[in-house]
C-alpha cells in the first residue's frame, strides 16, 4: 500500500460501504472544520483591510448572537474564507488549510462555506464559527485528485468561487473624442 494514504483508503472504503448499503448514492458530502482560519485571518490584518475590520467585529465573545454584528461579520468573513481556501498557500505552495489538503487530495470539491456552522467555543476561536462542506462526487473524484496533486488546483463550486473578493478591474481605455467637423457629415 506504499503511496496510498490511509485517508484515501479510508474514504474509498466508506464510499464503497455506503454504495453497497445505499446503491442510489452518487455524491457524498462531509461537514468539516477550518482549524487555521482565525490564525490566518489575524496574520492578514495588516495587509487586508477587511480582515482587520472583521476581527474588530468578532472580538466580543457573543458577537454571533447579535444579528446586526453577525450580518456585518458574515459579509466580510465569507469572501475572506474563499480567499483562504482558494488562494492562500504555504511557503512551499500548498493549500494552507490541513483539512482542505486532506479532502482535496482525496478528490473532493469544496462545495460550500458555512457561516456559523459550528458555534462551539473551539470553532469560534479557531475559525470564527466557519465550517465547510466537501463533496465527493464519484464521477469527479479522480479528476479532482489529479488536478490537486499535479497543480494544487482547488476544485470548488461556483458559489464558493463567486465569494472571492473582486479584483480591481483596469479602467476601460478611453476612445478619442469624435471630430465634430465636416468628416462627421454624411451625404444624403
Amino acid at each position: 500500500m506504499r503511496g496510498i494514504s490511509f485517508g484515501n483508503f479510508l474514504i474509498k472504503q466508506v464510499v464503497e460501504d455506503l454504495r453497497r448499503d445505499l446503491p442510489g448514492l452518487t455524491d457524498f458530502v462531509t461537514p468539516s472544520p477550518v482549524p487555521g482560519f482565525a490564525r490566518w485571518l489575524a496574520e492578514q490584518a495588516e495587509t487586508i483591510p477587511s480582515a482587520a475590520h472583521v476581527l474588530d467585529l468578532v472580538a466580543n465573545e457573543g458577537w454571533h448572537a447579535d444579528a446586526a454584528v453577525r450580518d456585518r461579520a458574515g459579509q466580510a468573513l465569507l469572501p475572506l474564507a474563499a480567499q483562504y481556501f482558494l488562494e492562500a498557500r504555504t511557503a512551499s505552495g500548498k493549500v494552507i488549510d490541513p483539512v482542505a489538503r486532506f479532502h482535496l487530495g482525496n478528490g473532493a470539491r469544496l462545495e460550500r462555506i458555512d457561516l456559523l456552522g459550528d458555534l462551539s467555543p473551539r470553532a469560534l476561536r479557531q475559525a470564527h464559527g466557519l465550517m465547510v462542506n466537501y463533496r465527493y462526487k464519484l464521477d469527479d473524484i479522480e479528476k479532482n485528485h489529479e488536478l490537486f496533486s499535479a497543480r494544487n488546483d482547488v476544485a470548488a463550486a461556483p458559489t464558493v468561487r463567486r465569494l472571492l473578493p473582486k479584483a480591481a478591474k483596469p479602467a476601460a481605455p478611453r476612445l478619442p473624442a469624435q471630430p465634430q467637423g465636416d468628416e462627421d457629415k454624411r451625404d444624403i
